[in-house]
């Protein structure tokens, strides 16, 4: 029995049933989803949690807090859900990539 995580990202122009994958080792199965938007990543976990009967739900640093509490409550009691954090040199880098890609609109 395999270690099931999910992990999900953001992107302006996902479409969540093209932009995914699996690695599978055996012991670890790790699937990605890059989804549109927070409606979308909800959608997914309850997907997941019913279908692959995940155990770990690993978030990229685009959710926010909101969108992790909710994610939580979609997800139940019995699925860790994490988030890839960086340090403030880190997150300053990705937040001016994604400005420049149009993941965020300049303001």
């Amino acid at each position: 029995m395999a270690f099931k995580v999910l992990f999900l990202a953001h992107a302006p122009d996902a479409d969540k049933e093209k932009h995914r994958s699996v690695i599978e080792t055996g012991m670890y199965k790790l699937f990605t989803v890059v989804v549109k938007d927070q409606n979308e990543a909800i959608e997914v976990c309850n997907d997941w949690v019913r279908d692959e009967n995940i155990d770990s739900i690993l978030l990229c640093p685009g959710f926010t807090h909101n969108d992790v509490a909710e994610i939580v409550k979609a997800a139940g009691s019995n699925i860790a859900v994490a988030v890839a954090r960086g340090d403030g040199p880190s997150n300053k880098i990705s937040l001016e990539v994604r400005k420049r890609e149009g993941y965020i609109k300049n303001k």
